[in-house]
């Protein structure tokens, strides 16, 4: 059930980008409470996963790579808009596929994403619930605020450039959290390099 509310984000993903592009204020303005939807169905398949005991590590991993790829299309999406600059997401892009290159090579023996950071202070980092409630709240803020401007533009509302600004606030402080979430990934996968996995003969 889990794994089915996390995959069900993409096609929901591709309908909202397609609505947003209609130019029509009053659907994009609708489009606000749908993102907020769709980022907290990412809340809602953990919760459901852990009630259910459905917690495994390709839930761990599609949680991830759904999570992941639903953020870097709306970055791109959001950047094509001219809303935001291109630099957040190359940064989501370069950051995400390194981060997830390395923790590839832990899930290999059967340790999940979150479990691979070891020192305190990276656990805190990455995986404390307190990090991970806080830059959810911040990402989705920035999707919910974007649409929002975008909606406020199409209908040439004189709210619409103070909302923007505060979407790109948003936007910068969630990918700068992106960073300083993946720095510790880097930073423990020494581990990896002084003794890493044996290559599995197929």
């Amino acid at each position: 059930m889990a794994n089915i509310i996390t995959l069900l984000r993409f096609p929901l993903l591709f309908i909202f980008i397609g609505l947003i592009y209609t130019k029509n204020s009053t659907v994009i303005l609708w489009c606000v409470p749908f993102i907020v939807l769709i980022t907290l169905m990412d809340t809602f398949d953990g919760l459901i996963a852990r009630a259910r005991g459905e917690v495994s590590l390709l839930g761990s991993a599609l949680d991830i790579a759904v999570d992941r790829a639903f953020e870097i299309v709306l970055w791109v999406t959001f950047a094509h808009l001219g809303l935001i600059s291109l630099i957040i997401p190359i940064v989501a892009i370069v950051r995400g596929t390194m981060t997830d290159a390395i923790r590839s090579v832990g899930m290999i023996d059967g340790e999940a994403a979150f479990d691979q950071v070891k020192h305190p202070i990276s656990r805190f980092v990455v995986s404390s619930r307190f990090m991970r409630d806080f830059y959810g709240t911040v990402k989705g803020g920035a999707f919910a605020l974007l649409t929002l401007s975008l909606a406020l533009m199409a209908m040439n509302h004189p709210w619409d450039g103070w909302v923007l600004k505060t979407a790109q606030v948003f936007s910068w402080v969630a990918i700068t959290l992106t960073v300083i979430r993946g720095f510790p990934v880097f930073a423990e996968s020494y581990r990896l390099f002084k003794n890493p996995p044996p290559m599995r003969k197929r």
